[in-house]
């Protein structure tokens, strides 16, 4: 009679683990780096939605009473543990941002550049990697 073999020998199921260490040790680093850009550009999307109002205020030339409640912000969202605005024709938006670690307690700030109308996107974050798209 034959003896058939069924299941794995030791040396397959040690090359397995050896495998799934390797992939854990390179996507578990990069997971949280994306996990950080992404809560810093969703912090970022919750005060792009201001700048349309906060806009048309200053073009009427009411831009120094600009508010959080003008500009249709809330004091904070799931994302941004604080949204501040600052008034007048250089005036600002800006995101502490809560979550990750890596970027929790840092800012994102959309800031209104006078001469030309157009809004800056600056972070006090300190990665470069951990930055939203075109944030200085």
């Amino acid at each position: 009679m034959k003896n058939i073999q069924k299941g794995f020998t030791l040396i397959e199921l040690m090359i397995v683990v050896a495998i799934i260490a390797i992939l854990a040790a390179i996507a578990l680093p990069l997971y949280q780096d994306y996990i950080a850009r992404s809560q810093a550009t969703a912090g970022l999307a919750d005060i792009r939605g201001g700048v349309t109002a906060f806009e048309e205020y200053v073009q009427r030339g009411s831009g120094a009473a600009v508010t959080n409640n003008i500009v249709g912000l809330r004091s904070s969202t799931p994302r941004c543990s604080a949204i501040t605005t600052t008034a007048g024709n250089n005036g600002s938006i800006a995101c502490t941002i809560r979550g990750n670690p890596s970027v929790n307690g840092f800012a994102v700030t959309l800031t209104r550049v006078s001469a030309s109308g157009a809004w800056n996107c600056s972070s006090s974050i300190p990665l470069t990697k951990h930055r939203p798209g075109n944030c200085q």
